[in-house]
């Protein structure tokens, strides 16, 4: 009887702690995969790579490899890839710095570009397993709602609503989602006409999954499943670009904005939930929205950011002189302050939150 009572103890605290243990993991992917980028298109054009590490604090492995030093360090929260003259000057004509802005652009850019890719996969995994790929075609209204007159029909093709052009599913309820007064500015095509309904009344309510019309699928293909992909892609970028401006507006509060802590706690969640309901698609759908997510994060032209960094490229090119050194590893060290003091405010408020529930 004791020997059952452990094995069920043990299997509750596994139960518990492998979904934590899976997010971490597929967050220490995503960051090696960042970083490879990086080390990658540098190794490509010969430029020097001093170190490749993921994670970051104490090293529990390093191995030097002819130049480069690759290390695993403890905690599993970033990494990084150190190119010579990346931050200073060097003489060295193999250094970062040296380099023409073209190919700097190129390897700065490579990890959020790896992110995204590895976004558009996950995304096509996902249709594969589903069987299906999401339409703009509506394929059932709610009875009585609607007249060929005044509103959406069955077969309708929705193109925009509120001025923002919709490619997938996910575009339109999203847009559906930001709107405040529930009437829409809706652009559709209907048997090859295009249509224009203003103040539309239309009824969305994302908690209880409804709303007054719904858009079909397609069953997937070859053929569809590629185009189906780039096409959820781009509307997922879309939609974080869009939640990005909603936040700067102020549009969100702090406890609906997460970090890394909160982030794995919902992976963790996700991912238990998906086991036990055998339905894997809204997992690969959670970590495919994180990749792409921290992809076009890091392209926002912020201090610190690799989209810092493409603005002084930029400025370069424009003004076709270098940003000083000294004055651009400046303005990224600030940056990084106040990064790192944001990034403690909202790891505070995710623990704050675990602890309450």
């Amino acid at each position: 009887m004791q020997n059952f009572l452990l094995s069920l103890t043990a299997a509750s605290v596994w139960g518990k702690v492998w979904p934590i243990l899976f997010a971490i993991l597929f967050f220490g992917i995503i960051i090696a995969l960042h970083e490879f980028g990086h080390f990658s298109t540098a190794k490509l054009f010969r430029i020097k790579v001093n170190e490749f590490s993921i994670g970051m604090g104490p090293a529990v492995f390093k191995k030097q490899k002819g130049e480069t030093l690759y290390a695993l360090r403890i905690l599993p929260i970033g990494g990084f890839v150190s190119l010579e003259g990346e931050d200073e000057a060097s003489e060295d004509p193999r250094a970062f710095g040296n380099q023409k802005a073209w190919k700097r652009f190129i390897v700065i850019a490579a990890g959020a570009t790896l992110n995204i890719i590895l976004g558009l996969v996950l995304i096509g995994i996902m249709l594969t397993i589903s069987g299906s790929v999401p339409t703009t075609t509506v394929s059932d209204v709610t009875e009585n709602m609607y007249t060929a007159e005044t509103g959406v029909l069955i077969g309708d093709k929705i193109i925009s609503i509120d001025g923002t052009k919709v490619h997938s599913a996910r575009d339109l309820y999203y847009c559906l989602y930001r709107n405040n007064d529930g009437k829409y500015d809706i652009v559709l095509k209907r048997n090859g006409e295009k249509l224009e309904f203003t103040q539309m009344d239309v009824i969305y309510d994302m908690e209880q999954g409804f709303c007054s019309f719904v858009v079909g699928n397609e069953k997937a293909t070859f053929l569809n499943i590629i185009p189906g992909s780039v096409k959820e892609t781009a509307s997922m970028t879309k939609m974080i670009w869009l939640s990005l401006i909603d936040m700067f507006r102020g549009n969100y509060s702090m406890d609906e904005i997460s970090g890394p802590v909160g982030t794995i706690g919902i992976v963790a969640n996700t991912a238990s939930d998906a086991i036990s309901s055998a339905d894997y698609s809204m997992i690969i759908f959670m970590l495919a929205f994180i990749t792409v997510n921290i992809g076009i994060v890091n392209l926002l032209p912020l201090p610190a950011l690799d989209g810092g960094r493409l603005f002084f490229i930029f400025i370069e090119v424009i003004f076709r002189r270098p940003v000083p050194k000294k004055f651009e590893a400046i303005v990224h060290a600030a940056g990084l302050i106040l990064l790192l003091g944001l990034m403690a405010l909202i790891t505070f408020n995710d623990i704050s939150n675990l602890i309450k529930g």
